[in-house]
């Protein structure tokens, strides 16, 4: 594929969006290696029923942190990419690199103080998000090498998203790779051969995004790009930035609660079931991540199109890249749905050679996973709010979905019932499908008003 970005105005709505899915798709799943690569490198380090199990738990209680890290860049890039993509369809590219430079001094503003935070209140965090004395050492190995490459990890994540804006998806998924493949092979040397354990895998993690920022901002200040990196655009200006944060709350409140629901999760399953149910909600994450990436993946490869579409006042080709987009999101979903409900222990095994945690786990992500088959509906429709521009509907149903049903749910229901574990993972289920009913009718009352307003009048 050569690096010349696809043209988002015309064509065929199907292929385009595929094409520009394609690489998004790869990045995603690819991206998740950074995590994955580790937990399953970590979970056999020797011996594998005391350490392996035990380390494999303390890095999943990091999960809030680096959640939050990610959180971060979400809240400029996949607020700030839309709105310089619409205003490309506007014909307006100076913007949109006003856009790119703002957003580029806030990741780096942002990376210092998390930084700085996360270095010093590491360990009372992780006891917080349910570190135990038996998993406390490890969890502290890996996070204290982790945040000190938090600027690296920004940079990668927000940036590379003005990449995929543009119609760069080949160049984007290549910063993913080359990161993740470095990582890959990194890991075994650093925990292994080397003999660091946790600490490695940190320390492979941070070098292999480092190697990745670096790809970013090569391309960003080349000649290729139809968005550069100026540095008369470095300097933060309010009427540019704030309406990037205001849409980029949403998918930074999607990832950041990310890390209230581990806490919410690890701390009632420590509570009702200990560190072996802990150890299995570290697993299912890892699926449940791994399972929907490609969703994040087909959602970025349409918002181009519906961010240009929208900016050029198309409504047609709006209307049929959501359609595109929701008719594959959900196909994916229900395939997903039934090769986890029919081959649970095989997606467990993955991360864990431990006869009783696949045991365990395997029973538990089936209830976990019971409503995933309907969630491209959830995704397909929060995405194109989002696309839109449209900051408050796409802010609430970030809201309704995790902190307003799932979080509360997961306290609520174990006085219902016997099975205090079960009742716990039975919360997600519940949520999802009470998300995607009122995301599904909010979508077609406001998706049809939007396209409307685009229409011209008789």
């Amino acid at each position: 594929m050569s690096r010349s970005s696809a043209d988002l105005g015309s064509g065929n709505v199907r292929k385009l969006l595929f094409s520009l899915a394609l690489p998004t798709i790869t990045s995603q799943i690819v991206n998740m290696l950074y995590n994955l690569v580790d937990r399953v490198y970590i979970g056999r380090i020797a011996p594998v029923e005391t350490v392996g199990k035990l380390a494999l738990t303390g890095v999943g209680v990091c999960m809030p942190i680096i959640l939050i890290i990610s959180a971060f860049s979400s809240l400029m890039a996949a607020g700030g990419a839309p709105r310089a993509s619409i205003a490309a369809g506007r014909g307006e590219p100076e913007q949109s690199e006003a856009i790119l430079g703002s957003c580029f001094t806030m990741l780096l503003c942002t990376s210092a103080v998390l930084t700085v935070l996360f270095s010093v209140f590491a360990e009372d965090l992780l006891l917080l998000f349910g570190a135990s004395e038996n998993t406390i050492g490890y969890a502290l190995s890996y996070i204290r090498i982790y945040v000190l490459g938090t600027v690296f990890v920004q940079l990668t994540l927000g940036m590379n998203t003005y990449i995929t804006a543009q119609g760069f998806t080949s160049v984007s998924m290549k910063t993913v790779l080359i990161g993740a493949g470095l990582n890959t092979v990194l890991d075994p040397i650093f925990i292994f051969l080397l003999d660091m354990g946790v600490e490695g895998a940190a320390l492979a993690t941070v070098l292999s995004q480092a190697v990745s920022a670096c790809w970013v901002l090569r391309f960003l200040t080349g000649k290729t790009t139809r968005w550069k990196l100026r540095r008369e655009n470095l300097r933060p200006r309010a009427r540019v930035v704030l309406p990037c944060i205001a849409l980029g709350l949403a998918p930074f409140i999607m990832q950041s609660t990310e890390s209230l629901l581990s806490v919410s999760f690890n701390s009632s399953l420590q509570k009702y079931g200990g560190d072996m149910a802990v150890g299995a909600m570290t697993i299912l994450t890892s699926i449940m991540q791994f399972a929907m990436m490609p969703l994040q993946g087909l959602t970025q490869g349409a918002q181009p199109i519906i961010s240009f579409n929208f900016g050029a006042r198309n409504a047609q080709r709006v209307r049929d890249a959501f359609r595109v987009l929701l008719t594959a999101c959900v196909t994916y979903s229900m395939v997903m749905w039934t090769l986890v409900q029919l081959l649970p222990r095989v997606f467990v095994g993955i991360f864990t050679p431990d006869a009783a945690l696949i045991e365990y786990a395997a029973w538990a992500v089936r209830i976990y996973m019971a409503a995933t088959g309907i969630f491209g509906i959830q995704i397909a429709c929060q995405q194109t709010f989002i696309a839109l521009g449209n900051a408050k509907t796409s802010l609430f149903l970030a809201v309704l979905r995790k902190i307003i049903l799932l979080i509360p749910l997961i306290f609520i229901l174990p006085h219902f019932f016997e099975d205090q574990v079960f009742a716990v993972f039975l919360a997600e289920p519940v949520s999802d499908t009470l998300a995607v009913a009122t995301t599904a009718v909010l979508f077609s009352l406001q998706f049809k008003k939007a396209m409307k307003a685009m229409e011209p009048a008789p």
